[in-house]
């Protein structure tokens, strides 16, 4: 008999000004700490870091990432479910049912569940918050060095005080999303 089992898919970087929008498909193992799994979003970002090693330790995992590109052309919302579709394509092995993060979910699934605040309610769709924000905050950590006056390494992308600053001054890099009204704005000076 197969095994039944559940994927827990979720995005973040929806409402940045810059950087891909990423999400992640997970599927546990036995042997996950539970206790571990909230929101993402509740978590400081040093345990995040321990909490996603522990996730991709005992769990199928994928990532899946929408471009910059991307949003501009599809919009934010279809952006971000294309990178769910991708990362869902990505698990090694196929999960009988989906529960998704959201209101929302890709074309052509079958078999899932849509969850608001789902990060909150669903082990399994913590576990996918987590991973992919450590993986998203690591890419922006990573281009930070690249596009150091944008204070990416510590906002990731989202419009801080900092990055505000850093985009009136330096203007805007191909990372930025362009059609997002704070950046659209500097454009249209």
């Amino acid at each position: 008999m197969k095994e039944f089992t559940t994927a827990g898919v979720d995005e973040v970087g929806r409402g940045c000004l810059a950087g891909p929008v990423v999400s992640a498909a997970v599927i546990l193992k036995e042997g996950i700490n539970l206790g571990l799994l909230r929101d993402s979003k509740k978590v400081s970002f040093r345990k995040r870091e321990k909490i996603s090693k522990h996730i991709k330790d005992n769990s199928y995992h994928a990532i899946g990432i929408a471009t910059v590109h991307e949003i501009l052309n599809l919009n934010i919302l279809q952006a971000s479910l294309l990178s769910m579709k991708r990362a869902i394509d990505g698990l090694n092995i196929k999960p009988n049912l989906i529960l998704i993060d959201g209101k929302y979910a890709p074309k052509g699934l079958k078999n899932y569940k849509t969850i608001i605040n789902g990060d909150e309610k669903e082990k399994v769709i913590s576990a996918a918050s987590i991973v992919a924000k450590v993986f998203r905050d690591k890419f922006m950590i990573k281009l930070s060095e690249k596009f150091s006056n944008y204070a990416w390494e510590k906002n990731f992308g989202y419009g801080t005080r900092d990055h505000l600053a850093g985009l009136k001054k330096y203007g805007v890099t191909s990372h930025h999303r362009k059609a997002f009204k704070p950046v659209h704005k500097i454009l249209s000076k």
